[in-house]
């Protein structure tokens, strides 16, 4: 199963997320519930560094992945950021609809 944590300030912003775990659904190679996920969310720290220039603390081994927001320069900038990581949560809960029994979201401040 996948876990997958989201983490959020008092205001509800986010802060961090992590994701843990395989879904097997199908074998290594094959499973488009793992594949979705990662390219969500890999996909989603590239876009922050290459659309708004802030480096997320993360970390990535087989099966894992973190990102932790540190400092953001401007108001302007934390709300691209923050469209960004909202946009993440969207289109993860949009594959837990569909494939649910493999993933576990938790939201939460």
């Amino acid at each position: 199963m996948i876990r997958i944590k989201i983490m959020r300030k008092a205001d509800r912003s986010i802060e961090s997320f992590s994701i843990s775990g395989h879904a097997n659904y199908a074998k290594h190679g094959e499973d488009i519930v793992c594949a979705g996920v990662s390219a969500v969310t890999v996909g989603t720290v590239n876009s922050i560094e290459a659309l708004t220039g802030v480096v997320l603390d993360s970390k990535m081994k087989d099966g894992f992945l973190s990102g932790r927001l540190t400092s953001v320069d401007s108001d302007e900038t934390s709300a691209k950021v923050q469209l960004l990581l909202e946009s993440m949560v969207v289109m993860l809960n949009t594959i837990a609809g569909s494939y649910g029994t493999y993933i576990e979201i938790q939201d939460k401040k």
